[in-house]
């Protein structure tokens, strides 16, 4: 780290694998990581609202305990507020009733449950549009998510929220999910590779 850099734009810079080598090594705890996270997130998305269900303090909990011991123990993570459940969390895949209802999942998905087992600490939820349908990220209920390299510019869609905190320095790393571009199509906007 340079003299002018502080340690949360120094982890910014860094990827998912190398943020879990430091965790591995002992240089820097999971709950360093997460709270440089949180920074970043609560600097940047007013400008962007790409996190839309922050989960922070319960990322700090378990930042603190045993973490499983998987490829990316420590590294914080966001998932798309679509196609995975977090147990107790907010689940409105874009939809004003679903938000309205104040619906919180049960349950994890499957997907979440691997998400953890990898080690992944998650920070909150991404925006999406309607049940990610539109190619833009764009939901009554939520409003836009902006682009991080040019706030009058779309994140896409439907994994905007996901690209644009990525693409923001947020996080190394967010779920998204792809049915007709939706990976491609935010990653793609926002100068990302989605898988």
């Amino acid at each position: 780290m340079n003299a002018d850099q502080s340690p949360i734009d120094e982890f910014a810079a860094l990827d998912a694998t190398a943020q879990a080598a430091l965790v591995r090594s002992g240089e820097v705890s999971a709950l360093e990581l997460v709270d440089a996270a949180i920074a970043r997130i609560e600097r940047g998305n007013p400008a962007l609202n790409a996190v839309i269900h922050p989960r922070f303090e319960k990322a700090r909990a378990e930042a603190r305990s045993v973490l499983p011991d998987g490829p990316f123990r420590g590294v914080p993570f966001l998932l798309k507020d679509l196609d995975g459940f977090s147990a107790g969390d907010p689940y409105h895949a874009g939809n004003r009733a679903l938000a309205q209802a104040g619906y919180i999942a049960p349950t994890d998905s499957h997907l979440t449950t691997r998400f953890r087992q990898a080690g992944l600490v998650i920070l909150g939820r991404t925006n999406t549009p309607e049940f990610g349908l539109m190619p833009t990220t764009e939901p009554l209920d939520k409003g836009p998510t902006r682009n991080p390299w040019n706030l009058g510019h779309s994140a896409g869609g439907s994994s905007g929220g996901s690209a644009a905190a990525v693409a923001a320095g947020f996080v190394p790393m967010a779920h998204a999910g792809d049915g007709g571009g939706s990976i491609r199509i935010p990653a793609s906007a926002c100068g990302l590779v989605g898988l």
